[in-house]
């Protein structure tokens, strides 16, 4: 089954994106984080298979939310290894937009440094394949592996996320201060969008705001969560962001009449 993490647009504020995140209810172990059964389903090649479901009824799951009255929003899919090494996957990226009738540029397809350097002539036909189709591109856990500027350079990618390693220790850590810094400033040279995962605390959001990153995902904003729940998380953070603008009208308003 599928969870949904949002995104926050730290800029102008409001929810920005959602990130669909492979869950396995088991009949005796219950909720399986991804941990304890992706490497499996990576070795056997079931991994493929999964991967064509999960973009399928990710797409699929944003179209019925607008259904519904939702905005439309940007909604990420993770590639494996294996996956992006498929000869299907163009067909299977194309058919789970033809099948849900999602436009493009609303799939965001998440990729590892380490998955596009195994083999760069190939990554970079495939990558420039996907970019035509209109798809956006990000490049997740930035940081962690090869980080080379050639990377960002060669690549058509439109996303960095910067890693939850970097971000845990921010507002403490000159080291880990200095590398988002660092990310960020690449990002806006390369007008790229920068997102920040892994964000727990209103210190490490004021730190990434201040700094502009233009996006965090993490507890802070909310914790994955079922389809169903979504819908009503959007609506209250709409209902929260209306309440805060008012406020700030109200007190603008009081300033100019003073």
């Amino acid at each position: 089954m599928l969870y949904y993490q949002p995104k926050r647009d730290l800029l102008r504020g409001g929810i920005s994106g959602v990130e669909a995140l492979l869950r396995w209810r088991h009949p005796d172990l219950g909720l399986l984080q991804p941990a304890h059964f992706i490497p499996l389903a990576e070795e056997t090649g079931l991994i493929v298979p999964v991967g064509k479901w999960v973009m399928e009824t990710a797409c699929a799951q944003n179209m019925a939310w607008q259904r519904q009255g939702l905005p439309p929003l940007r909604i990420a899919v993770n590639l494996s290894p294996r996956q992006f090494a498929d000869p299907s996957l163009l067909h299977d990226i194309r058919a789970a937009l033809e099948k849900s009738g999602m436009a493009a540029n609303l799939l965001e397809l998440e990729i590892t440094e380490s998955m596009v350097m195994q083999n760069v002539e190939r990554a970079v036909r495939v990558l420039q394949t996907i970019k035509r189709l209109g798809v956006i591109l990000a490049i997740d856990d930035f940081g962690t592996g090869y980080s080379s500027m050639s990377l960002v350079k060669k690549f058509p990618i439109d996303v960095l996320k910067i890693d939850r390693s970097f971000v845990r220790e921010v507002t403490r850590d000159s080291g880990d201060r200095a590398i988002a810094d660092a990310i960020i400033a690449l990002g806006r040279a390369l007008d790229l969008t920068i997102v920040a995962e892994g964000v727990e605390t209103a210190e490490q959001e004021a730190f990434l705001r201040v700094h502009n990153c233009d996006e965090a995902q993490g507890y802070l904003i909310s914790k994955p969560i079922p389809p169903d729940e979504f819908a009503a998380f959007l609506a209250t953070q709409s209902f929260a962001e209306l309440k805060a603008k008012v406020a700030k009208n109200a007190l603008q308003l009081a300033f100019l009449a003073a």
